[in-house]
């Protein structure tokens, strides 16, 4: 494309050529994500961790203002299991894709009998013992040791929280005063009860009614505020930077890929996911070669078999027609002998018949001389 500068006109060599007024329009790419990101709409996604029963399906219902279908699960479940369901919700022109993680069978399997509940005498015996402890059942002075246990906890294990940013000069003011109020305290309900004059979400109990959206009662609303209308892209974001960056940097620490050279230099996961790649390359090509032959040699060792196999075979053959072939002589030298003593019977048998014939001829003359002799001795 031919462009002109000002001051100098270009060539005529056939093209259109097309002046710059000054603006350039990279003001519009904001408007174009924006009109790309409704149009395509957006993913959120919620792991919700703790155990049957604590209220956790309660506050995402409170959260997006709507009856998620989340199936009831038992209370005496052998392991942990994770249940993810998706859901589409538009608010205006803006689709949101939410997927929420449920962490199913969390905490079943611990003894929770003499685990200690910070108690309030006014309402104990009403509540069973498993939800003792939570925001809506102690007073606020109880709350604020609570919340600065766990605060502690977190700290003393080394245990990081995502922080709302406060570089942000337009949210940072109200991003600083949030992160003195963790953890939330939060109590959620999709129940409306009757305040006055006005239907409110809430929580009715014998001593009283706890509003969800009052923050004298709990920090419900700060929760959604910061959660959804102010931070949600930051925390995606960190979410993506520091919890799925480190679990993917050690998987790959697992699986032998370390930003750490053999010299204590620092490398790249990508030359160290190379070096392995060539690593891994070269010692299949090995294995390859190994395999390869080993198979020769069991392919020599075959064809040794076969071929001393066809020797054992051949010779027991060249023995078998060697004892054919004397079998067949002796046969010859039987049949000889049998043709000789046959030919012997035949000579004598024509012996016997010539003897036999001459006697038969010889016996009539000897009868008629005697005959005569004796009518001549008749006649003396």
């Amino acid at each position: 494309m031919a462009t002109s500068s000002p001051g100098r006109q270009p060539q005529n060599d056939g093209c259109h050529t097309v002046s710059l007024s000054g603006h350039v329009g990279f003001s519009s790419l904001p408007d174009q994500l924006v009109k790309k990101s409704i149009e395509q709409g957006f993913c959120f996604n919620i792991l919700c961790i703790g155990e049957t029963g604590i209220g956790k399906s309660t506050l995402i219902n409170s959260l997006f203002n709507t009856s998620f279908d989340d199936p009831v699960s038992t209370h005496f479940l052998p392991n942990v299991g994770l249940r993810a369901q998706t859901y589409e919700l538009q608010e205006s022109n803006v689709l949101l894709k939410l997927t929420i993680v449920n962490t199913v069978g969390f905490g079943d399997q611990i003894n929770k009998e003499d685990r200690p509940f910070p108690k309030n005498p006014r309402f104990v015996n009403h509540e069973k013992p498993r939800q003792q402890g939570k925001a809506d059942s102690i007073s606020k002075t109880q709350l604020q040791k609570f919340k600065s246990k766990i605060m502690s906890e977190l700290v003393s294990n080394g245990i990081h929280i995502y922080q709302f940013p406060a570089d942000d000069e337009a949210v940072s003011e109200i991003n600083t005063m949030m992160n003195g109020h963790l953890p939330f305290a939060v109590v959620g309900s999709t129940e409306e009860v009757k305040i006055g004059n006005r239907m409110v979400r809430a929580r009715q109990y014998p001593w009283g009614v706890v509003e969800v959206e009052n923050e004298n009662h709990c920090d419900f609303v700060k929760l959604r505020e910061m959660l959804i209308c102010t931070n949600m892209e930051d925390l995606r974001e960190q979410t993506h930077a520091q919890h799925y960056e480190l679990y993917r940097r050690c998987r790959l620490e697992e699986m032998g890929f370390r930003d750490i050279g053999p010299e204590n230099k620092p490398v790249s996961l990508q030359e160290s996911y190379e070096a392995k790649r060539h690593e891994f390359y070269f010692e299949l090509q090995r294995k390859e070669e190994e395999l390869r032959q080993q198979f020769v040699q069991r392919v020599k060792e075959k064809e040794a078999i076969l071929k001393e196999s066809e020797q054992q075979m051949q010779s027991k053959f060249e023995q078998l027609m060697l004892m054919h072939q004397e079998a067949k002589l002796e046969l010859g030298k039987k049949k000889k002998v049998l043709e000789d003593q046959i030919a012997m019977f035949i000579e004598k048998k024509a012996n016997a018949e010539l003897l036999q014939s001459q006697a038969s001829v010889s016996t009539p003359v000897v009868s008629l001389k005697r005959d005569k002799d004796r009518k001549n001795s008749n006649f003396i």
